[in-house]
């Protein structure tokens, strides 16, 4: 079964277009590492829990928007494959002067298929 990494992400809504002009920019590379599929949505309809919701769980702030994303992988094997040729890739990158999310409130996490249909 496929392996999946699953991510929360809360994006200044000023800074969508730049977070998916990013997400444009690696989604390539990870099928070129192996991934089978790259997802990346932004919030429609998420509605505000009682205990816990999407924006909680990010901490997003006023003027954010909490963008879920996954990456599919053929098995856990591909993905620790892929995430080390992701290693290389952004430490042989100049770092950016700007991100365009708090990568410190990010969600993110490895995830066992258990149902695929």
């Amino acid at each position: 079964m496929t392996y999946v990494d699953g991510y929360l992400v809360p994006v200044p809504e000023g800074e969508l277009e730049a977070y998916r002009a990013l997400a444009e920019e690696l989604a390539p590379k990870f099928r070129e590492w192996g991934a089978t599929r790259v997802v990346e949505a932004v919030e429609d309809d998420c509605p505000t829990g009682k205990l816990n919701d999407f924006h909680t769980a990010v901490l997003a702030e006023a003027g954010e928007k909490t963008v879920f994303s996954y990456v599919e992988w053929p098995s856990k094997e591909a993905r620790e494959e892929g995430w080390k040729k992701m290693r290389a890739y952004m430490e042989a990158m100049p770092q950016p002067e700007h991100m365009p999310f708090d990568g410190k409130r990010m969600v993110l996490g490895g995830f066992r298929s258990i149902v695929d249909r």
